[in-house]
């Protein structure tokens, strides 16, 4: 990531594009597009390769089905929805769509750029009401996990490569542990690839086998 952080606004209420653009070009971002709708942030997504597209979730379109599009399209740009929705079913479809942060359009203009920064440094970017928001839907989500037996294999993976590598024991793909997660799928991606560099192994089966001290296992998902 360079400097200068590169975005595509997508909103269709031009003086909010306005105001966010005045607030990130203070912070060392550099606003590449500006998008009314899904389908023109689908575009400039495509043709500009931003850092992050920050989109309003109430554009024509749809702003969830442009997250889940250039999420699932384009999975090197990091989606951020700046809405003035309050509402738990909109939080939870944009983290589903792959959304890695969570804004609310009243928000302090001058904090949108370092939230941004965060998203691209691996952080879920969520208001902290809607943080409980989401602890209490995981608290409420069964989990089936499996135990990891080599734990001399495992020892030097951070708690969170280790749960990644848990999930994907259980047959998760990156998709779903980012879901799982909140997190975006290029996170998942980078601790998949530190977990292969760990366990000097190749792929996702490999690391598996031998995590749970075995040969064979059922071939996992390669996404």
């Amino acid at each position: 990531m360079t400097d200068v952080l590169r975005v595509v606004i997508a909103d269709d209420h031009p003086p909010t594009r306005v105001g966010v653009r005045e607030a990130l070009e203070k912070q060392s971002c550099a606003v590449v597009a500006e998008a009314a709708t899904a389908e023109e942030a689908i575009a400039a997504a495509r043709e500009h390769a931003p850092d992050v597209c920050v989109l309003d979730i109430n554009m024509p379109g749809s702003g969830i089905a442009a997250a889940a599009e250039i999420t699932h399209t384009m999975p090197d740009i990091a989606v951020v929805m700046l809405t003035a929705s309050r509402d738990d079913e909109d939080l939870f479809a944009a983290l589903r769509a792959g959304a890695s942060g969570y804004l609310l359009k009243d928000m302090d203009p001058t904090r949108i750029g370092s939230a941004l920064r965060g998203v691209l440094a691996g952080e879920a970017v969520l208001p902290r009401w809607l943080v409980l928001k989401v602890v209490e839907q995981l608290r409420a989500t069964p989990r089936r996990r499996i135990a990891l037996p080599n734990r001399k294999a495992t020892a030097q993976l951070t708690e969170r490569e280790a749960e990644i590598l848990d999930l994907m024991a259980n047959g998760l793909s990156t998709e779903d542990i980012a879901g799982r997660l909140f997190v975006a799928q290029v996170t998942v991606r980078s601790h998949i690839a530190a977990i292969l560099r760990k366990l000097r192994v190749k792929d996702r089966n490999a690391a598996v086998r031998l995590a749970q001290g075995t040969r064979d296992s059922p071939d996992l998902p390669s996404r």
